[in-house]
């Protein structure tokens, strides 16, 4: 359905949604959700025949950008060449969205863990492809994966490579025999480096961060929603670690943490701010299905990252000095932080439950002949480039790059980043 018409400085743009199934491996059920999508191309090609774009965002649990004349960058670039198509993946945005109101509905684990499975990546990819053939004629696109996106793209090109023409992938070439347990440990030892790099980098926010886990510990304050502010709840501040300004913003945001000198109280703003980048409010999704991302037939994922976690312990909340955290979804997440509470015994059930069918079919990607061009950070806080690089030069017609120059958001943060990945899709 087309819902509405709009314009921008620059740009034209067209809402749209589509209903589909709620679970693609049994359509005959009626059960339907919405998905919606933003069709942008420049204000003045809006009746052109241009090929076409599609944006798949990072997450998993993550909408598609919301254009501006500012931005983001590469969009501009992008509708220089392309028709774009930024999809809110099932769950989020505007299309129907998985709130804590509806997972308090379920009258079981079960059947929570059920629906949540429902919104995985082989269901994104039964979108994208109801989308092509019922919106767009069956025409074959080009994609560009962020994140998670460049997770969708190998799935893409594993069950639905009719569908592809070209596919672009920045910070987002995962494992394609993934191992929850092995891709944690891996990522607590880049947290380490990127948390060593922080406190050379502004040595007193190393005593910044001890003293407030102390007071934490010794206080223990309540967020401005009246969550219990826990010291491991604090470590997740970490998150910020891994893009382009992060150590920044987590600089500027311990400097105001305290109200004066004497470190006797929490400044109001700062917790504000913690709840903020901490809560979930935004994406619970995100929180309720990352593990899942890892799993396998062989294998559940279980709650690797506190697995893992138990295995370091210099991640302690009693450790000094304080170790931050990454993009680790803990347990306890689900008993303390309040947006994610009515998720909590669907996704115990969910953390058990192995694949029906892999996300990634690694003798099909060998064989791949769709060009494919991929950005890996060298220092990707969030996926490791040595599992990234190992699975690149196993997937046939794919060129990558490699570079320490951009954290993982890279391609928000140059749009010369887009640019390139064109010029090395056309061999050059």
């Amino acid at each position: 359905m087309r819902l509405q018409d709009h314009r921008l400085p620059g740009l034209h743009l067209v809402d749209h949604r589509i209903e589909v199934p709620l679970d693609w491996s049994r359509p005959e059920s009626g059960e339907t959700i919405e998905v919606f999508f933003r069709e942008v191309c420049h204000i003045n090609q809006r009746d052109a025949d241009l090929p076409l774009l599609v944006y798949l965002q990072g997450g998993p649990g993550g909408k598609s950008p919301r254009p501006s004349e500012n931005g983001p960058g590469w969009l501009l670039e992008a509708v220089k060449h392309f028709r774009v198509i930024l999809p809110d993946q099932r769950g989020t945005g505007r299309s129907s969205r998985i709130t804590a109101a509806s997972m308090a509905a379920f009258d079981s684990p079960e059947a929570g863990a059920d629906y949540l499975a429902c919104f995985d990546t082989h269901a994104i990819i039964a979108d994208l492809e109801h989308i092509r053939n019922e919106v767009y004629g069956g025409v074959s696109w080009q994609t560009l994966g962020q994140s998670y996106g460049g997770f969708l793209t190998l799935s893409y090109l594993s069950w639905a490579p009719q569908g592809l023409k070209k596919c672009l992938v920045t910070g987002g070439i995962p494992s394609l025999t993934p191992d929850a347990d092995e891709v944690y440990r891996l990522t607590y030892q880049r947290v380490l480096r990127k948390m060593s790099a922080f406190r050379a980098r502004f040595p007193e926010d190393g005593h910044k961060l001890d003293a407030i886990a102390d007071f934490i510990q010794q206080h223990q304050p309540r967020l401005p929603n009246g969550d219990l502010l826990t010291i491991r709840r604090f470590q997740t501040l970490g998150m910020l670690l891994g893009m382009g300004d992060g150590a920044e913003r987590l600089h500027w945001l311990l400097e105001e943490a305290f109200t004066d000198d004497s470190q006797q109280e929490l400044n109001h703003h700062f917790l504000v701010e913690v709840m903020n980048h901490t809560g979930f409010d935004e994406n619970p999704l995100y929180a309720a299905i990352h593990e899942h991302i890892y799993a396998t037939p062989g294998a559940s994922c279980d709650w690797a990252a506190q697995r893992q976690r138990e295995q370091h312990p210099e991640f302690a909340e009693s450790h000094r000095p304080l170790q931050l955290t990454g993009e680790m979804i803990y347990p306890w997440m689900f008993d303390e932080i309040q947006v994610l509470k009515p998720f909590r015994d669907a996704v115990h059930c969910l953390a058990q439950k192995r694949l029906s069918r892999p996300f990634y079919d690694p003798e099909r990607l060998a064989n791949n002949r769709i060009p494919v061009a991929a950005l890996i950070y060298f220092d990707d806080m969030y996926v490791d480039a040595s599992l990234s690089v190992a699975s690149a030069e196993a997937i046939g017609n794919l060129r990558y790059w490699i570079t320490n120059e951009y954290e993982h958001d890279g391609l928000r943060q140059d749009a010369g980043v887009f640019n390139r990945l064109l010029t090395m899709l056309e061999g050059q």
